[in-house]
């Protein structure tokens, strides 16, 4: 008997319409071994072949309506006005996305597999982490035997040997030095997906030894060396707070991209839960063969995703989002030095410092929010998962939607709410205090609506002088290098008429005394040539 209906689907029609056409084909030199003409022997798959971005969105739908039971659509795009219902007395609002709008729990680890980063799941036991990431491991092209096989699941007695393999007895007893000692390391190492179950439960030394192999891709026992090659990550724990039998290393937690909570089961959907216990079914066992990737698609995935551009003006609105949090004028008397890092290294007490921080009105002020800033990997991750993205919607360039959408999975636990902000006990913003997805979307809209109440695509005097430094500086005369020093005060006298100090004004301060550096030096060796 063949595959019951629903698992042979693969859209054959486009699955986005609205998606921009595939770039022309590159020469590949084995076009010159193929003839001018056809043999009747080549497969004619190959000769059209579905671009990469539409083959990712049939696998997603593959997966939404065929394996995963997600009804959830709360990654919402609107191309019009949605419609939008007020519901309850709380007035909760119910919103019908316009356009194509998709399923977290299914869009974000497909977003990891394209991109090879870092996925947690979190969420109660029978949610369906560990079936996903299965299915993750499935799409790689491995058999799901192996994929089950390869699986680690953490538990309290794991050891360093249990992750990464044990030396030969043989060796050890024979072996004159080190060298001699052979590894049998674990085939899971290998893998293009890997997955660790309840990664909370692991000892902390053994998380150290985890730790490098997802940090640094390669394996240590007894001083040898194991390459692993790139992969996509897939962890699964019960909740995201780190707990479990161990706490979970602050350095293994910060080497998560994501972060993908399981959402409830709607029993509106029971009677299909009936029909696979009825039929025996278990969709990772029927994955269609046109969904899954070859290793060459998985690299190629992943150099298509660099290449989706992220315009000026969309970068701009980040770098603006991204400046309201680190500042915290009472860590330090030092401009350089007023950030919340500083704070936590001192290991100063929040609330006292809180306390200091007088003058600016903490419920506008966005950097009130949060007891910490955002790293370098926080944005180098959310850039990366912007242009997955964009590049899975068929779109060339990232949009503001794009970020929008992806911020709160990836700053889930990295941003960290200060939840005695007199922001969270407004009524309104209750909620918030649990619900963190809806609190860092509604952040980056704030901090969007104060960027175009300052007017910042039009008037941005210090991305005019940032950009005129960008030029170069070859052949700037002494006298004008004196004249955009003095360009650079005028402004800085501008800036600070206004009395309150917030993150993006420090951090326009900052760039402005780097410029005003950059000269200094330049009119030094102009004078001693």
């Amino acid at each position: 008997m063949g595959l019951p209906n629903p698992f042979r689907r693969v859209s054959q029609a486009p699955t986005n319409p609205d998606s921009t056409p595939p770039a022309a084909r590159e020469f590949d030199v084995a076009d010159l071994y193929r003839g001018p003409l056809s043999t009747g022997d080549e497969d004619p798959a190959d000769e059209t072949p579905v671009p990469l971005d539409e083959k990712l969105r049939q696998a997603y739908f593959w997966i939404v309506n065929s394996a995963i039971i997600s009804p959830h659509y709360d990654i919402e795009f609107n191309d019009s006005p949605p419609s939008r219902f007020t519901v309850g007395d709380g007035k909760t609002r119910l919103t019908l996305p316009s356009a194509q709008s998709y399923s977290s729990f299914v869009l974000l680890p497909l977003l990891t597999f394209a991109a090879r980063r870092k996925c947690l799941f979190v969420g109660g036991p029978g949610r369906g982490k560990t079936a996903s990431a299965i299915l993750m491991g499935v799409l790689a092209g491995y058999p799901v035997r192996d994929v089950r096989r390869s699986m680690q699941h953490g538990h309290p007695q794991m050891t360093i040997a249990d992750l990464l393999g044990n030396p030969l007895p043989a060796d050890l007893v024979a072996a004159q030095n080190m060298e001699d000692i052979r590894i049998a390391w674990r085939p899971w190492l290998g893998q293009r997906v890997k997955i660790i179950d309840e990664y909370n439960r692991i000892p902390t030394r053994t998380q150290s030894a985890l730790l490098t192999v997802m940090g640094d891709n390669y394996a240590e026992v007894l001083g040898h060396i194991h390459e692993c090659p790139e992969s996509a990550w897939y962890l699964t724990a019960n909740d995201d707070q780190g707990g479990g039998t161990y706490q979970v290393i602050e350095a293994l937690r910060d080497r998560i991209d994501v972060i993908v909570p399981a959402l409830a089961f709607n029993p509106r959907f029971l009677g299909t839960l009936l029909e696979r216990i009825e039929e025996n079914i278990r969709p990772e066992e029927l994955v269609p063969p046109e969904i899954v990737f070859s290793e060459a698609e998985i690299d190629s995935l992943q150099k298509l995703i660099r290449a989706v551009q992220v315009p000026r003006d969309v970068r701009r609105r980040l770098e603006f989002f991204s400046s309201h949090f680190e500042f915290f004028e009472p860590a330090a008397s030092q401009f350089e030095y007023m950030t919340k890092d500083t704070a936590r290294l001192a290991g100063a007490e929040w609330p006292e410092l809180t306390a200091r921080d007088n003058g600016r009105d903490r419920l506008k002020d966005l950097g009130s929010q949060t007891r910490n800033g955002l790293s370098v990997r926080n944005l180098m991750t959310l850039l990366v998962y912007a242009k997955a993205l964009a590049f899975f919607r068929g779109h060339p360039a990232v949009s503001l939607d794009d970020f929008r959408q992806v911020l709160p999975f990836v700053l889930h636990e990295k941003l960290q709410p200060d939840l005695d902000s007199p922001y969270f006990n407004t009524a309104d913003n209750g909620p918030l205090r649990t619900d963190h997805i809806s609190w860092l979307r509604r952040v980056f809209d704030q901090s969007c609506a104060e960027f175009d109440r300052l007017d910042l695509d039009r008037n941005d005097p210090v991305g005019e002088l940032a950009a005129v430094f960008d030029a170069g500086l070859e052949g700037l005369s002494e006298r004008d290098t004196r004249g955009r020093l003095e360009s650079i005060e005028r402004l800085i006298n501008k800036l600070i008429q206004g009395g309150k100090l917030y993150g993006h004004l420090h951090d326009d301060l900052m760039q402005l005394k780097y410029l005003h550096q950059r000269y200094s030096n330049y009119l030094r060796w102009l004078k001693t040539r």
